[in-house]
């Protein structure tokens, strides 16, 4: 777990920078933090429980917090798969929206790691669970107790859920919501524009809203409206926000996990310096941009 463990970030040539600063093209340069960010989350996502260095952490709270890291991680490899040579540009944002969220969802929970945090956040994501256990069992008793095997195999795979949480479907009944999305991230002590740039401007790609179809879908040729063509490249802004959102997320989760202070303070300078890169090169874009 010492800072010199960690996967290596990408470097560049000054040849490299000066292009992008000559161009006004960073893309290339982000896609490789943007890359090397996803790696990093599956990286935290892999440190072990039995390092003498890490807190005693109830296992279903430890697998939430790496379930997150390891979405975060796994999602952005595959948008550097769809993006690679400059194409994908609507469905990369959309994948983007869903990074963001697990993110801001890992940092509200190690921010205040409480049993209760942990437990609605388990028991959001199963009501519908309970609904839909209802409805098979409404319509098994229309037909006088016969199962279907679909139905059997649905049945088991909820009871399997329930299990692994280690929740009663009572208690799931009845837990408190979650706080939404904007909460969170007012808590985790992010501003209002981390909300509109993150939620709500990328909820247009996820919803497809008149912004969304103009911005990746639409064209306008002569006077008319047509189908734009398949060439939405990813805005290089994605390549610096989400993995800065992710790196927040990452310090949060290491701060909650690890007791050493020393140890803590160390691998937290190094992902600071980490953001601190990316948010350099990122003034460098708005200044071209």
């Amino acid at each position: 777990m010492e800072p010199m463990n960690i996967p290596l970030p990408p470097e560049f040539t000054e040849d490299m920078l000066n292009r992008c600063r000559d161009t006004g093209e960073y893309s290339p340069i982000m896609f490789e933090w943007y890359k090397y960010v996803g790696h990093l989350a599956n990286y935290f996502a892999c440190i072990s429980l039995d390092s003498p260095a890490v807190r005693e952490i109830d296992p279903i709270h430890h697998s939430i917090l790496i379930g997150l890291l390891n979405r975060c991680s796994r999602l952005i490899l595959s948008n550097v798969t769809l993006s690679h040579e400059g194409l994908f540009g609507e469905t990369t944002s959309i994948i983007d929206r869903c990074i963001f969220e697990s993110a801001i969802k890992l940092n509200w929970l190690c921010t205040n790691p409480t049993d209760d945090h942990f437990n609605r956040f388990i028991a959001e994501g199963l009501k519908t669970e309970i609904e839909f256990k209802q409805k098979i069992e409404e319509n098994i008793r229309s037909r006088d107790g016969d199962v279907m095997a679909i139905e059997e195999r649905m049945l088991r795979s909820i009871e399997n859920y329930f299990r692994k949480a280690g929740l009663t479907e009572e208690y799931i009944a009845q837990s408190r919501k979650l706080p939404n999305l904007a909460q969170m991230i007012e808590q985790v002590g992010h501003d209002r524009l981390a909300y509109v740039i993150g939620q709500r401007m990328g909820s247009h790609h996820v919803h497809g809203t008149w912004a969304s179809l103009w911005f990746h879908y639409l064209d306008e040729k002569n006077g008319v409206i047509v189908p734009r063509d398949h060439n939405c490249p990813t805005h290089v802004n994605q390549y610096v926000f989400v993995p800065l959102v992710i790196l927040d997320g990452i310090r949060k989760y290491f701060e909650f996990l690890v007791t050493d202070p020393e140890e803590s303070e160390q691998m937290v300078g190094v992902i600071d310096a980490i953001s601190e890169e990316i948010t350099t090169l990122f003034h460098e874009i708005s200044e071209t941009d």
